[in-house]
């Protein structure tokens, strides 16, 4: 017994060694493959894109800068919006090509390739017929058109005819005021050059629907602002809407179904009255005709007096508040 009392009781202590501290090698690699694939999907999209969009990323790592407003370079030009202008854009091009190549196929209007100027807008597709100072597409003065524009403008209704595309007309001139007559002026001449335009093309194929809008602007729009009496200020301006316009013109006169019907047509205002005036005594005499005679009746009591109307009850006070009621409540404030 006394051995086991003075044996020491040793207590052991196992240290556990963990591992070091890992490193930061897999981070790296985690990175390097992220960056891999965002590589791989910008490569995929830039072959799937258009050329305009690659021709702007590639023009906006060469000059970020000076290619800010190309398409792909900001928030406007992404999504399908872009590519539904970009496929708008590319049939308009294609429709600019297919003028200017009949126009060259034919000798005698060759020559005026230097008059004929086609620009792709916003809009749609400007033809601009721009006179020079023998007047090739009008006769000076004068809104009957020239044998020469009225070939032009035969070919170019051959071409528009087969469009969706709605299209207006516009007439311009220079600053020379007209000397013909002193009630016709610029104003007069311009928009009659355009109407002349119109009236061909539309015994040429355009539909009637096709031109919704024909205007004169005699010399406001300037082609040469800095020389008014420029002859090529005198022009006549065909553009043809992008088709998405000709759509949305499509629904201007849609009326709502399920509305009040509007009034039937009646006769005029006069009229009406007059027929009113002479119905009343034909009226009256069919009612003397078919009336009973007349009865005896017992004589009606005496009318009573009307009772006195009731004075208006006076207005009540409004029920007090409850900061009111709160006041009211502390002492030495009366209730």
């Amino acid at each position: 017994m006394s051995d086991n009392k003075l044996r020491p009781i040793y207590v052991i202590k196992k240290k556990v060694n963990h591992g070091g501290h890992h490193g930061g090698a897999w981070k790296v690699a985690y990175a390097d493959f992220v960056t891999a694939m965002m590589s791989l999907f910008i490569v995929l999209w830039l072959m799937g894109s258009s050329e305009k969009v690659k021709k702007a990323v590639a023009g906006y790592f060469n000059d970020p800068k000076g290619t800010g407003q190309l398409m792909g370079t900001t928030l406007s030009g992404t999504g399908p919006d872009a590519y539904m202008a970009d496929s708008k854009q590319e049939a308009l091009q294609e429709l600019k090509e297919k003028l200017e190549k009949e126009i060259k196929d034919k000798k005698e209007l060759e020559k005026l390739m230097k008059q004929i100027e086609m620009t792709i807008t916003a809009e749609g597709l400007r033809i601009e017929l721009i006179e020079d100072k023998n007047g090739t597409f009008y006769q000076s003065g004068s809104p009957v058109v020239s044998p020469t524009g009225q070939e032009l403008l035969k070919l170019l209704a051959t071409e528009l005819k087969t469009l969706p595309n709605q299209m207006l007309i516009e007439g311009h001139t220079d600053a020379a005021q007209y000397s013909g007559v002193a009630t016709y002026s610029n104003w007069e001449l311009s928009a009659d050059r355009a109407n002349s335009a119109r009236r061909l093309m539309q015994q040429n194929g355009v539909r009637m629907d096709q031109v919704t809008q024909v205007r004169g602007y005699a010399d406001q729009l300037l082609r040469v602002k800095n020389n008014p009496y420029d002859p090529s200020n005198r022009r006549i301006s065909i553009l043809v809407k992008n088709a998405d316009d000709a759509a949305a013109a499509q629904f201007k006169n849609v009326r709502v179904v399920g509305g009040a019907p509007p009034p039937p047509a009646g006769p005029p205002e006069g009229d009406k009255k007059g027929n009113e005036q002479e119905k009343k005594p034909a009226a009256a005499e069919r009612k003397a005709e078919t009336a009973p005679l007349p009865v005896a009746s017992p004589p009606k009591p005496a009318e009573q007096p009307a009772k006195p109307v009731a004075a208006a009850a006076k207005p009540q006070p409004a029920k007090p508040g409850m900061m009111e009621r709160l006041m009211a409540m502390l002492p030495g404030k009366k209730k």
